[in-house]
């Protein structure tokens, strides 16, 4: 069940108006003592529907309802696997207002007149959401590894139209808030690999040959290979996140190889197929998303997000907003975007093992020993549960990875976009049907 809200009493804003004016309309046509604008502005702002799509991992339907409850007006969840969501950014925009967009979708949606940009001075929280976003680099002041597209290669855009990202310099605009962030790594069975596994290497090892898998997505699966082939000395990469042609070549070429041997018993496309997968023990090892090892673990089947000594591969998303919105329906907008950043969200997600671009915001919605346990790196003080109720962790064990700093400060390349990404889409085509 979706933990129930505890929402702190929101500032004067244009929601909180409109529901006072629907409070006084409602009054007031009551009693015949007024007609006209006050009265249908409010019947508006009721009636309002604002379409979210995303992911089946975060456009999840009772963090819509929660919305709904405490907006007053109502939010609907698209889901959609995030080839079909991207073809659907594409070609049908007006089919939903707002979205959960991939750095690399941002990539692929900047200048096609998909997205409007968003003010910052409409977002409450810039200055509680991580550096990682806004300055480009770590708390401690690190600069982020300049391997793939960093978050604010993208995220800055030139004007309120959003349809250019400045490349890194700071604006009044973005081209969505950020979200949610992680970095991801190797699923695996602990009691079926018997050894030690602590490097990508280890994925194309012939140890579990027939019982590895990939994610079939080429801009994701040939940076978990190139990963693998750098850390057996393979190859060395000048930017795994943006290959050459001739890196590109190698990397398949290789892939073609391994394949031949049988190493892979499969290559994914969804978060069920991940799953089952896993659960049933057709594959030891694979690349994997944190909320898929956390399904597995609530069937009570062992299986660990495995910290790998060449670090992780990161990712993060942006709620964008669609060209089409405006009016009362781009103000239901930016409530949403606060709200949706305001501390909710964020502790439901946490749950499933992703991280709030505003941790600090989803920790007020969590327990103390749920946020020392997710966050913290901590050993559970009880038994953690998953969003959904069920026992993910029981008491005294340690998430893997330890805490958010030690994970997200050990990423070592991001989700790309590549310059030669028609040619990379080619060849990863070959290999995929070879």
């Amino acid at each position: 069940m979706a933990p129930t809200s505890n929402l702190p009493p929101p500032g004067l804003s244009r929601r909180r108006v409109l529901k006072g004016a629907a409070a006084v309309a409602g009054a007031a046509a009551g009693s015949g003592a007024i007609t006209g604008f006050p009265t249908i502005w409010a019947q508006t702002i009721k009636d309002i529907v604002l379409r979210h799509s995303g992911p089946p991992v975060t456009a999840i339907p009772a963090i819509a309802e929660q919305a709904t409850k405490d907006l007053g007006f109502k939010v609907q969840m698209q889901a959609s696997e995030n080839a079909d969501l991207l073809n659907r950014f594409l070609s049908a925009p007006d089919s939903m207002d707002c979205a959960d967009v991939a750095l690399t979708n941002l990539r692929y949606l900047t200048g096609r007149g998909t997205l409007q940009g968003i003010p910052l001075a409409k977002f409450k929280y810039w200055n509680e959401t991580m550096p990682i976003f806004t300055k480009g680099e770590y708390p401690d002041g690190r600069k982020l590894p300049q391997q793939g597209i960093t978050p604010t290669m993208v995220l800055y855009a030139t004007d309120a139209t959003g349809q250019k990202a400045t490349g890194g310099t700071p604006s009044d605009f973005v081209t969505g808030i950020p979200t949610v962030i992680n970095g991801d790594t190797l699923g695996i069975r602990p009691d079926l690999v018997h050894r030690k596994v602590d490097s990508w290497a280890d994925l194309l090892s012939p140890d579990f040959k027939g019982k590895a898998a990939l994610q079939d997505n080429p801009t994701i699966g040939i940076i978990d290979v190139a990963m693998a082939m750098e850390a057996r000395g393979d190859v060395k990469y000048g930017n795994k996140g943006n290959m050459t042609k001739a890196e590109i070549d190698k990397t398949i070429d290789t892939m073609l190889k391994v394949k031949s041997s049988g190493q892979f018993r499969s290559f994914w496309s969804s978060f069920d197929q991940s799953v089952n997968l896993m659960a049933s023990g057709e594959v030891v090892i694979q690349s994997m998303w944190s909320p898929a090892v956390a399904a597995v673990r609530s069937r009570g089947i062992p299986c660990t997000f495995q910290p790998l000594k060449e670090g992780y591969r990161g990712w993060a998303y942006t709620l964008g907003v669609m060209k089409h919105v405006t009016g009362m329906k781009l103000d239901a907008f930016h409530e949403y975007m606060n709200w949706y950043a305001s501390g909710f969200e964020g502790s439901f997600i946490a749950r499933e093992g992703y991280y709030s671009a505003q941790p600090d915001n989803a920790r007020k919605f969590l327990t103390p020993a749920e946020a020392a346990y997710w966050f913290d790196g901590k050993p559970a003080e009880a038994d953690i549960m998953s969003p959904f109720g069920k026992l993910m962790e029981k008491a005294g064990n340690v998430r893997d990875g330890g805490s958010i700093w030690q994970r997200l400060s050990n990423i070592a390349v991001w989700n790309s976009v590549m310059d030669e990404d028609r040619y990379l889409t080619r060849r990863w085509n070959e290999f995929i049907t070879s």
